[in-house]
């Protein structure tokens, strides 16, 4: 069974985060730095929420709201659906498409280790895939 843990062992250990109070204009500016779709929020050493640029499509720009002045945990996912490193590649894939939802902070014990997205584990199954291929076709030559 392939796990949360060999994804997470595969891409940098990098957390991207900012707090409940960060305006969500600075938010998007930070994804638009490093290029990612997503950010976890982050109070007190806790994971209290995320924000998607689905939710600020929803959230801000069709409610007419401010981006520089509304404060993401206005309008973050509080709560989010969390994994653990041991889950497997399925259950996420599982949650994913159940809960239309494209990354799922991962959790052990209280402490965040980092974040999966759709697109990591679409680049990990594709990965393995390759991997059987070749083994199988080595396997059919020998």
């Amino acid at each position: 069974m392939k796990t949360v843990q060999q994804i997470l062992d595969a891409k940098p250990s990098q957390i991207f985060s900012v707090t409940e109070d960060s305006t969500v204009l600075s938010g998007l500016q930070y994804m638009m730095e490093r290029n990612i779709s997503a950010l976890l929020i982050i109070e007190n050493n806790l994971l209290t929420g995320i924000f998607t640029e689905r939710d600020y499509a929803r959230k801000i720009i069709l409610r007419g709201k401010s981006s520089a002045e509304t404060p993401i945990k206005e309008v973050m996912t509080a709560d989010p659906i969390t994994v653990l490193p041991k889950d497997s590649i399925d259950l996420c894939m599982k949650i994913m498409t159940d809960k239309h939802i494209r990354h799922l902070p991962v959790m052990a014990e209280g402490v965040l280790l980092g974040m999966v997205s759709i697109g990591d584990l679409v680049k990990f199954i594709i990965a393995d895939q390759k991997q059987t291929i070749s083994q199988l076709e080595s396997y059919i030559n020998s």
